[in-house]
């Protein structure tokens, strides 16, 4: 069931909007980050707004039944391994969250392990482990798709609830931008060809290997990219789902998200569907050099603030973006006006 977003405040939008055009600069000195000043006025209905000060970060991680079948560098295990290091604090994406303040939460959802090692917690949202091969059957059963969907809600409650003034949803799965182009693919209307990317870093004769699987997925659910929840079904997964579900439940509770990589704007596409509207409280971290996120940020009316050539997912290049989103705000808040100046 879909459920309408309320947009952003626009008089708060367009008072932020007057606001820079009054300040002591060039018109569009700023760039980018003028533009994020007014979207961040719009989600707090508050000119001038204020640095988000409790940004929080949730890692949704599952495995994928297609990393069985060559689309990845690397080998299904290194899946349970780095969420034992996100616990441990050592991941990427750990460092910089600790750098810009940034509270970091890691769930498994999917995971081809039982983590029986690790606290309760990270596995209470638990939906199944792994998840089906998409070219051949179905990622998830209904059921499963329904079950993941409340989690990502109740995971975006929750965060709300601490008072979250920005959200950020991290991935980690070996395989998963391959489900992550299948969606987009699916929602876009393009073949494989055309969004198809390395991942983590594969050969030429692997790129050719897991575009076919991607054809393949796709010609398997022709007609049934229409229902968000029937797409996630057949070539999603739970971890995905859950993080489409955290980011529309986020837009309905009208706190703003800023997305990551390639498998976070899938589930950004599809929380859109979710709940239409959502996607005008998100905003992009940064480019990543997976194709197919760049065409669904187009799709999305998304520009990246940055641009950096990475492809490591866990929501990092969303956090590295955190400090140029509290800039946005405090140029808007505290540079001084022209007229001032001038007197």
């Amino acid at each position: 069931m879909t459920h309408l977003v309320r947009p952003p405040s626009a008089p708060a939008r367009t008072a932020a909007a007057r606001r820079i055009a009054g300040l002591a600069k060039p018109i569009g000195a700023l760039g980018r980050l003028e533009d994020v000043g007014v979207w961040l006025a719009g989600c707090q209905d508050r000119c001038p707004p204020e640095p988000p000060r409790n940004v929080r970060a949730v890692v949704f991680a599952g495995d994928h039944g297609v990393a069985e079948h060559a689309v990845s560098a690397y080998p299904t295990a290194v899946t349970a391994a780095m969420v034992r290091l996100f616990h441990a604090g050592g991941a990427g994406v750990s460092v910089l969250a600790r750098q810009h303040g940034v509270r970091l939460r890691v769930l498994d959802v999917g995971v081809d392990d039982d983590l029986a090692d690790l606290p309760a917690h990270l596995r209470a949202f638990k939906v199944r482990r792994s998840s089906g091969p998409i070219h051949l059957t179905d990622a998830l059963t209904a059921g499963e798709v329904t079950a993941a969907l409340a989690a990502g809600r109740t995971v975006a409650e929750q965060e709300a609830g601490t008072g979250a003034d920005l959200l950020i949803s991290g991935d980690m799965g070996i395989g998963n931008t391959t489900p992550a182009a299948a969606l987009i693919a699916a929602v876009l209307g393009l073949p494989a060809d055309e969004l198809t990317g390395r991942g983590t870093g594969i050969d030429d004769d692997t790129l050719a290997h897991k575009t076919d699987l991607i054809d393949r997925a796709l010609a398997r659910a022709a007609g049934r990219f229409d229902d968000p929840a029937d797409l996630l079904a057949a070539l999603g997964s739970a971890d995905i789902a859950a993080s489409a579900a955290f980011m529309a439940r986020a837009a309905q509770l009208g706190v703003p998200v800023l997305l990551d990589g390639v498998v976070s704007v899938a589930a950004a596409l599809v929380a859109d569907r979710l709940a239409p509207g959502a996607a005008q409280w998100f905003a992009a971290g940064h480019r990543s050099t997976e194709p197919a996120q760049s065409l669904a940020l187009d799709k999305l009316g998304l520009v990246p603030l940055l641009d950096l050539g990475m492809r490591l997912g866990e929501g990092s290049g969303a956090v590295a973006a955190v400090p140029l989103v509290r800039s946005a705000a405090l140029l808007l808040r505290d540079m001084a006006l022209l007229s001032d100046v001038l007197g």
